[in-house]
């Protein structure tokens, strides 16, 4: 007798924002099959949902090419114990977002994330609209829906009008179109790390001992083994002062065994080391 097929229940992802964010279209564009979104408020939830089993993974952004770092997310990744099994570079388009019939000499005001709002400062001032900051860029359009706003305009992405079944505008507002967004992907489990022949990037966390030169010698261990730094980051050592934990992505799998020694031999000058995940980079 044949049993029926069976079809696996689609991966929860968390993600931060409302349905419609760029984390969630991060979480579309990195799995390869269809995908259960689910929408966090907070990263602190995100992680959370992680951990505790609700969602099987997470996305979260880590960096922006104009904005910089997410610092948040680098504290978290120490907080808990998730691994890092991908990322994704999302190109940020933004748009000026309405309800249905509404025309560009309606509107008044923009809603926005802050950072949504910085990144597209020539077109706002050029309209001559005032800023309207929000927790979200998403939640900024689904905001104008709920409340039936049509003197207003949110600034967000494509899938968020989708979603909410609202009208763009105007379409790329963004002041510089080289806006990238880096996310992580996170697992309970790790992955296996990368094949030495597949271009794979590493993250880790160490805490440098406090003495002369011990920063210098610990970041040595990756330049003798031609080994290419591709992002440094401090953060506070909570309860010591002035002391810092620093966060540093290779290019390199932790298959290869010039990276296995450079971990063993950073450990002679760390007071403290965590491998975050090995994985491979983005766009493989």
């Amino acid at each position: 007798m044949t049993t029926p097929f069976q079809p696996q229940p689609a991966l929860r992802v968390a993600f931060q924002g409302e349905r419609g964010a760029f984390s969630e279209a991060a979480a579309i564009d990195y799995f390869p099959t269809e995908i259960e979104p689910v929408p966090c408020a907070e990263f602190d939830d995100v992680f959370r949902a992680v951990v505790d089993g609700a969602c099987d993974q997470g996305v979260v952004p880590i960096e922006n090419s104009l904005g910089g770092s997410i610092h948040r997310n680098y504290d978290l990744l120490l907080r808990h114990q998730l691994t890092i099994v991908g990322e994704v570079n999302l190109r940020v388009v933004h748009n000026l977002i309405v309800l249905p019939g509404v025309d560009v000499a309606d509107v008044r005001r923009v809603y926005s994330h802050p950072q949504g709002l910085a990144q597209c400062e020539g077109a706002i001032d050029r309209l001559g609209l005032e800023r309207v900051p929000t927790y979200d860029t998403a939640g900024s359009v689904k905001l104008l829906r709920e409340q039936g706003i049509r003197d207003g305009a949110a600034i967000a992405s494509r899938r968020a009008a989708e979603v909410y079944g609202m009208t763009i505008l105007m379409a790329g507002i963004e002041d510089d179109q080289e806006n990238f967004t880096r996310f992580l992907v996170l697992s309970r489990e790790a992955s296996p790390p990368p094949r030495v022949d597949m271009p794979a990037k590493t993250s880790l966390v160490f805490a440098a001992a406090n003495v002369p030169g011990s920063l210098f010698k610990a970041l040595s261990v990756f330049a003798l083994r031609d080994i290419d730094l591709t992002k440094i980051e401090s953060r506070p050592l909570k309860g010591k002062p002035f002391e810092y934990y620093f966060y540093l992505d290779f290019a390199g799998s932790m298959a290869e065994p010039r990276c296995l020694k450079a971990l063993d031999h950073l450990a002679e000058y760390a007071s403290f080391v965590r491998v975050l995940g090995s994985y491979p980079r983005a766009g493989w």
